[in-house]
């Protein structure tokens, strides 16, 4: 499999042992987020270990029982996914995933699985992919859930991480469920949808040093769209610049600090060149200092345009925010 793109700047490469110094870099920048969930991130700690994980999945790769490709942001690798089993005899795999804080909230991970998994199903003929998870890591399962994976069950205590022993969930999609390659209500425009809220949501993102991309808002949305909160006792409609420039200065000028939102749910309908998403989101950050963490829902239309596919419009409404000091 050839590097492809993935849009919004990003591409879908091979991840080979001669590239270990670029991947311990980001295995180090990744590592807060990665290390709790992917067993070889933990071994992973210098260029001897980060060579001779890549070496496994080249040996891997030598033998048709696994791959692993990075995902690169701009050029810079921010994660990536991989065939941690492939069994072409029994037509079984499991796929796997990993994103350092610079490639959240984007759909990067969701669209370079279906990749894979288009893959794994069209080229390869395989039955079953697999995606097995820790029941505590809550990101990874909402991936599932966006790719159309079912829980088949769950495994008590099947593995100990540091003293503890963790649950593990088996999710999985099947050939027979799995859209067909070129089907213009599947997954080609599912994952055109997904990069449309990956870079709203990735818009307001200010940790670690990072600038918010608000403008990115205006790309996304036709221009006479509209962004409705629905948090207060009655609508607040705003146009695309009275949305952006209150939050630009917010983020920008001390009052949000170490800010993100991410989407953990959705439910999509496709209907030719209309389209409807509900999501439920959380977010978190620093407001006047203090730090909080959030949800809510938002609901959003979606057209096609000749540009391609944008948003129309789009309604939120917050739960209440927790506060700790």
């Amino acid at each position: 499999m050839n590097t492809l793109p993935l849009g919004d700047h990003a591409e879908l490469g091979p991840l080979e042992p001669w590239q270990a110094q670029e991947f311990l870099a980001h295995i180090d920048r990744a590592r807060v987020s990665v290390d709790p969930w992917i067993p070889w991130a933990t071994l992973t700690t210098d260029l001897d270990s980060a060579t001779a994980t890549l070496q496994r999945y080249a040996d891997r790769l030598a033998q048709d029982t696994g791959r692993i490709h990075g995902i690169r942001l701009d050029g810079t690798l921010v994660g990536g996914v991989m065939f941690t089993r492939f069994d072409s005899a029994s037509g079984v795999c499991e796929i796997g995933c990993w994103l350092e804080r610079a490639g959240e909230g984007r759909g990067l991970v969701t669209r370079a699985c279906r990749v894979l998994i288009d893959w794994a199903f069209q080229d390869r003929g395989m039955s079953r992919v697999e995606w097995w998870v820790a029941s505590g890591n809550t990101r990874s399962i909402e991936v599932a859930r966006r790719l159309g994976m079912t829980r088949d069950g769950v495994l008590r205590q099947r593995f100990p991480y540091r003293g503890v022993r963790q649950d593990s969930e088996v999710w999985s999609v099947l050939a027979t469920e799995w859209p067909p390659a070129g089907d213009a209500s599947g997954a080609g425009v599912r994952a055109e949808l997904d990069r449309l809220m990956g870079v709203f949501t990735g818009a307001f993102t200010n940790t670690g040093g990072t600038r918010p991309d608000l403008g990115a808002i205006r790309d996304i949305f036709i221009p006479e769209g509209r962004i409705i909160s629905n948090v207060g006792d009655e609508p607040v409609i705003h146009d695309i610049d009275g949305f952006i420039e209150p939050r630009r200065k917010m983020l920008t000028d001390g009052t949000l600090t170490e800010f993100s939102e991410w989407e953990v749910a959705e439910r999509t309908e496709i209907f030719g060149s209309i389209a409807h998403r509900f999501s439920e989101y959380r977010k978190s950050g620093y407001h006047h200092g203090e730090w909080f963490e959030g949800s809510g829902h938002k609901t959003t239309q979606f057209v096609r345009t000749p540009a391609g596919w944008r948003m129309s419009s789009l309604a939120w409404d917050d739960a209440p925010a927790s506060v700790s000091g």
